[in-house]
């Protein structure tokens, strides 16, 4: 009796298996791509063709009204010695105006008095003529002008050195990504995404310090260099990766049957026990 009724569970194993095996074995999985992932820079020279000058008139007085009197005075000069050279109104630019007063403190510890208020006028002159630097920051000193806050060269274009340090950073990004898949063990394969930072050109400084009005004494003209601006760009990107043949390389695909292993005769758990294979050889109970 006891074999008979063996030979009948078997037999309703062996039909309940029939539906189920090939619905798990068609359940679709995603498969792992393998992928290198890469940085790289380039970069490019431009040759600036334009030039800023930051120039600042300074004046002192007992008043706020007299020391913007003069400053007034002092700026038109300016301005008009920097016109002479060729440079139109829209060229000049005013930056900044402050007005503020001079305290006196008294050493025996009594209230700090105004001695007297300083005005400032922050005139910026862009030319196109980046060797004509020199001439503007001699011209605003001998009109009057007692600071040059800063000088800077710079491009008005960068488009053709982007492109160009476009092209070197993806070259590096990819000598770097054949370099990891050869000691991977496998090759390169298709690229799969490509992106970019950039570019970053900071200005060029001619001066990092500020120049003071020059003596009177002083007829040597102020040389300037323009050189060159450093355009850099960053790209990231990610790339297949072909392992070679062998190695337990490529790794099986999520959702592989590998067999049947326990049947379950509870209601809950009723079915085939399914094992899938993960990328990583290792087995799961599904």
């Amino acid at each position: 009796m006891s074999r008979s009724i063996t030979r009948h569970f078997s037999a309703l194993v062996a039909c309940a298996l029939l539906p189920i095996m090939p619905a798990a074995a068609q359940v679709p999985f995603p498969t792992v791509v393998p992928m290198l992932s890469t940085s790289g820079q380039g970069e490019a020279k431009v040759t600036p063709d334009r030039a800023s000058v930051m120039v600042n008139i300074q004046s002192r007085a007992l008043t706020a009204t007299a020391a913007a009197s003069e400053n007034a005075s002092r700026t038109r000069a300016v301005l008009d010695a920097i016109g002479r050279l060729g440079l139109s109104k829209d060229q000049m630019t005013t930056e900044g105006y402050t007005v503020y007063p001079e305290m006196q403190y008294d050493k025996s510890g009594g209230s700090p008095k105004v001695s007297g208020y300083v005005v400032t006028n922050t005139v910026r002159a862009e030319t196109k003529r980046p060797e004509q630097a020199g001439a503007i920051v001699d011209a605003a000193l001998g009109a009057g002008a007692n600071l040059i806050n800063s000088l800077s060269f710079y491009a008005s274009s960068i488009d053709d050195a982007r492109r160009q340090a476009i092209g070197a950073a993806v070259a590096s990004a990819r000598a770097d990504a054949e370099a990891m898949a050869l000691a991977a063990g496998g090759t390169l394969g298709a690229l799969l995404e490509l992106s970019t930072s950039g570019p970053t050109v900071p200005p060029r400084p001619m001066f990092d310090v500020s120049i003071r009005a020059k003596s009177a004494m002083q007829s040597e003209p102020t040389p300037v260099n323009p050189g060159q601006q450093t355009v850099t760009v960053f790209v990231q990107a990610k790339w297949r990766f072909a392992p070679s043949v062998g190695g337990g390389w490529p790794p099986k695909p999520y959702g592989e049957l590998i067999r049947c292993a326990t049947w379950h005769t509870s209601p809950s758990l009723q079915g085939c026990h399914v094992a899938l294979r993960l990328g990583t050889d290792r087995m799961l109970a599904a």
